[in-house]
């Protein structure tokens, strides 16, 4: 017969039976059990050498890279190219993958009918995703609600007048009232311009309209953007879309953007349905409102940048400041104080 170089495995029986034999004595069951024990160990103590020896690699090159002479160069340092003239380069960008992304926005026309059925009733429409939703939600609008008010605000300009917004979306609504009553004699109305938040709100959420089918759509391109990010102004957002008569479609790209809201915007009063839409668009009409890093701003961005300021500002400060600037103009020598 052949003989074995290597005895077989026992099996786990063979080893429960010797270690529960009652002929064998503790001190044979130590150190049988120990001799099965030590490969193990030996692996464990090999493991913990290694990883005792990456640990201290680790804090060594920490050491020896925080000891190194640190960089003299500062980013004051880098001479910044004009603005105007970074955003063309940027414009004159070949775009990639035309045809996916045409592809992709044609796709979400199929889904046109289940939005406006979600609008009718009651939910708020959310579109998160990757790119611009700007061009996807005003085309939605103007093919599927076309019996509708829209009334559209941009989120991603600087500063937001709600007030004067909530005005437009009041008159808004009373044209359509009075389009629905045109044989009724209409009763004469106070101008929204003098009325208070709260008599506006009532007004919105009133039950004048016959039909209780009849709203009015506002759309919000970057509900979380500079303009609309202060809590206030998301408190008065979900004022407005809990109306009766509102219905809201808004777009948020920001990845903190729900932190905005607590329960009861959410769930109540601004009644979200979620919808991913990435569209992979680029952000070309948002990025403008957004300073450019490494560019130095020129006159002509300053000009555009405060012409922005000024038609966000109500009518009676935009006269103030139309005075002032004319007294400046006829006086130019006139030293400020």
């Amino acid at each position: 017969r052949k003989a074995k170089l290597f005895p077989p495995v026992p099996p786990l029986s063979f080893l429960h039976s010797f270690w529960s034999d009652g002929e064998q004595t503790p001190e044979s069951r130590t150190f049988h059990s120990a001799a099965f024990c030590r490969p193990a160990m030996e692996i464990n103590d090999g493991e913990e050498e290694e990883e005792f020896e990456f640990s201290r690699n680790y804090f060594l090159a920490k050491e020896l890279g925080g000891s190194s002479k640190k960089s003299g160069r500062k980013i004051s340092d880098i001479d910044p190219v004009d603005e105007q003239e970074l955003r063309t380069a940027a414009n004159n960008l070949e775009p990639k993958h035309e045809r996916e992304v045409a592809s992709l926005m044609e796709s979400y026309k199929a889904s046109y009918p289940e939005w406006g059925f979600m609008l009718r009733t009651g939910f708020g429409l959310l579109m998160y995703g990757f790119g611009s939703k700007k061009a996807l939600i005003e085309d939605f609008a103007s093919t599927s609600l076309t019996e509708y008010s829209v009334v559209v605000i941009n989120g991603y300009v600087q500063s937001i007048n709600l007030k004067q917004v909530m005005v437009a979306i009041a008159e808004v609504w009373w044209d359509q009232l009075k389009a629905k009553r045109r044989n009724s004699p209409s009763q004469a109305q106070q101008p929204f311009n003098s009325r208070s938040i709260d008599d506006l709100l009532a007004f919105m959420d009133g039950q004048e309209a016959d039909d209780d089918k009849s709203f009015v759509c506002i759309i919000v391109n970057n509900i979380d953007g500079p303009g609309l990010r202060e809590p206030e102004s998301q408190h008065l957002l979900a004022r407005i879309a809990s109306c009766t008569h509102i219905r809201i479609i808004a777009s948020i790209d920001h990845v903190n953007a729900p932190l905005l809201w607590d329960k009861k915007m959410v769930h109540t009063q601004f009644n979200w349905y979620w919808y991913h839409v990435p569209t992979f668009a680029p952000y070309v009409v948002e990025g403008v409102f957004f300073p450019l890093i490494l560019a130095h701003s020129s006159t002509a961005q300053s000009a555009k940048t405060a012409a922005i300021v000024l038609q966000s500002l109500t009518p009676n400060a935009q006269s103030v400041f139309r005075v002032l600037a004319e007294y400046q103009l006829s006086h130019p020598d006139v030293e400020g104080k």
